[in-house]
């Protein structure tokens, strides 16, 4: 039986997703390649809006995404194929018009360790011209609920 450390969270009740190091995931030094952590950020950014109701059918209907724009990552210790790791995540900020941002703690609960810690900003653009645009209110209401305090700042720079 695989004992499971308690994950100490960096911010209150995270919206999770539970990921698998599969083979093909790993490069050459034996672990978890970079480019896969980053697809790991965008899942469970996607299902996290998604929850929320911020879907793909809403962004069609108003023709508007939120796009990243910047992030940034710490890779603090490896994960290696057939770790089970917790990814979390938080909204962070929203400035009420165009820009959000969001945190990320991946964690391995075997031994409650923290792999990594990253945070991520987004601007709002049209879908068509993929320029930057004011959030529609449906996106200002679920981002703006949404919100966690305590967040790391990463600023709209």
């Amino acid at each position: 039986m695989t004992t499971v450390k308690p994950i100490q969270w960096d911010l209150p009740d995270p919206f999770t997703i539970d990921l698998v190091v599969r083979a093909e995931d790993t490069d050459r030094l034996g672990h978890a390649n970079n480019v896969v952590y980053v697809r790991w950020l965008e899942e469970v950014s996607w299902a996290h809006i998604d929850s929320l109701g911020m879907n793909w059918d809403l962004h069609e209907q108003t023709g508007k995404a939120m796009a990243i724009t910047r992030t940034e990552i710490d890779y603090l210790m490896p994960a290696n194929e057939g770790d089970r790791l917790v990814l979390g995540t938080w909204l962070t900020g929203y400035d009420g018009k165009f820009r959000s941002s969001r945190q990320f703690q991946l964690v391995r609960p075997a031994d409650g360790k923290t792999l990594v810690r990253a945070v991520s900003t987004h601007a709002c653009v049209d879908l068509k011209s993929q320029r930057p645009s004011r959030a529609p209110k449906a996106f200002a209401d679920i981002l703006g609920g949404a919100v966690v305090s305590g967040g790391r700042d990463v600023g709209f720079n």
